[in-house]
């Protein structure tokens, strides 16, 4: 009840412009960390403004707050934020970002977590593919008189969302674990073996989430007789081998970097803002993303498309994949792991 009740003050509190925000003293210890770790004495205060956590940490921050999520290591991810920061990750709304890290634990969860959370993220980006083919593959008319403006509805309505579900709900996503849990193993803070792992499962679970909402989506009948899914799946399965894999580097580029950015971002809103530019630009650029074409393709599939599962996974979905992998690993945190890491360096260095 004493929980309770301390709970509602703070809420009350924070829709006045203020929320509870802990300070360091030298006096009065507040709460205990890990064996081996030293105590972080605090004291309970009221304040806003200028004390409350940032919206948005800095570069190398950042990038340390990545590295831990691909690790799934919570301390980790504590040590990329200030002491003032850190200690007041307890008592703010920051705090649920931070603990979303210690729940996801990418690369240390088991193979079960990894495939039943890869299933969900691949049904939240079918979501969200599903929902930009509802509306932004059912514009005709726009898409003759100005293609432009119906690629950025196509981009705009669908995908970004499917994106922020799974980065809010832990969800295991592979092409963003491309980027995370990569930078985490070549920090040596998970183990090649770890790396794999986290990539296979959620490869399998997303793409067992993406048939299952594939079919779902067909048999809802929402889309009636629109040509639009049979038609995106025939043209992504027309590609060459190579144009599908530079389609796939330049999309996860941008889906990482949407995932990069949101790591940074301490509120929901942040978050949605990060997310949102990047997908809809992949999208409205005509990008090729391995798990939206898990569900896309089959979907095609399902409703008339002349392809096989060969022509699905030969002409598309492998060239993309390794395409995404390039994109994500080097492209994103290759970068940002030369510069603000300790990737290819000595220990010496």
């Amino acid at each position: 009840m004493a929980l309770f009740r301390s709970g509602l003050l703070a809420c009350l509190l924070a829709s006045s412009g203020y929320a509870f925000a802990f300070k360091p003293t030298s006096q009065t210890p507040s709460y205990a960390q890990r064996s081996g770790a030293n105590r972080v004495p605090v004291n309970l205060s009221m304040s806003g403004g200028a004390s409350a956590v940032p919206d948005l940490k800095g570069p190398p921050a950042i990038y340390d707050g990545a590295v831990a999520a691909g690790a799934g290591n919570l301390f980790t991810f504590m040590r990329s934020f200030t002491l003032n920061e850190r200690s007041s990750c307890f008592a703010t709304a920051h705090w649920a970002s931070v603990a979303l890290v210690s729940l996801t634990a990418k690369a240390s969860a088991s193979w079960s977590k990894i495939f039943k959370l890869g299933i969900a993220a691949g049904c939240h980006i079918g979501f969200g593919s599903y929902l930009a083919i509802t509306v932004g593959g059912a514009c005709p008319a726009i898409a003759e008189a100005n293609p432009g403006l119906q690629k950025i509805i196509f981009g705009a309505f669908g995908l970004p969302f499917g994106l922020i579900m799974t980065l809010v709900t832990g969800g295991e996503l592979f092409t963003g674990n491309t980027a995370l849990v990569t930078a985490a193993a070549m920090e040596g803070k998970t183990t090649k073996a770890d790396l794999m792992k986290n990539w296979v499962a959620s490869y399998a679970g997303n793409f067992v989430g993406s048939l299952i909402l594939a079919f779902l989506a067909y048999k809802s009948g929402t889309l009636g007789a629109a040509p639009a899914s049979a038609a995106i799946a025939t043209a992504k399965c027309s590609l060459a081998f190579e144009t599908a894999f530079v389609r796939g580097i330049l999309c996860n580029w941008l889906v990482c970097m949407a995932v990069y950015m949101a790591s940074g971002c301490a509120s929901l809103i942040g978050k949605m803002v990060a997310v949102w530019f990047p997908i809809s630009a992949f999208v409205a650029l005509g990008l090729d993303h391995s798990v939206a074409n898990m569900f896309i393709i089959p979907l095609g599939m399902l409703r008339g498309a002349d392809i096989t599962v060969s022509d699905f996974l030969f002409k598309n979905l492998i060239p993309v994949t390794l395409g995404n992998i390039v994109g994500g690993a080097l492209c994103v945190m290759g970068l940002y792991g030369t510069a603000f890491g300790n990737w290819f360096k000595s220990k010496d260095e």
